[in-house]
């Protein structure tokens, strides 16, 4: 199984210490873009549908939230969703 695999997986199995740096490549490999907003506020940007979702960057750690965790999941299925019916 591919790296990009393995942390996706990772994500869906929603563990308590995923970090922002995984959640980035994962966003990353689903074609999105960060976008730096002010203070610790980001947004990603799905370059093909336009489709963008914010959260705030942890700090002073690096571990995300349970509830950005599973916006993340709901988020990457539904532009998996789209990309399937693009195929159609």
């Amino acid at each position: 199984m591919s790296k990009r695999k393995k942390l996706l997986a990772r994500l869906r199995s929603r563990p308590k210490d995923f970090t922002w740096d995984e959640l980035v490549a994962v966003l990353k490999h689903h074609d999105c873009v960060m976008e730096k907003g002010k203070g610790a506020r980001r947004r990603f940007v799905h370059g093909p549908s336009r489709k963008q979702i914010a959260w705030h960057e942890p700090h002073p750690g690096n571990i995300v939230k349970d509830y950005v965790v599973a916006q993340a999941i709901d988020f990457i299925e539904a532009l998996e969703d789209d990309d399937v019916d693009d195929d159609l």
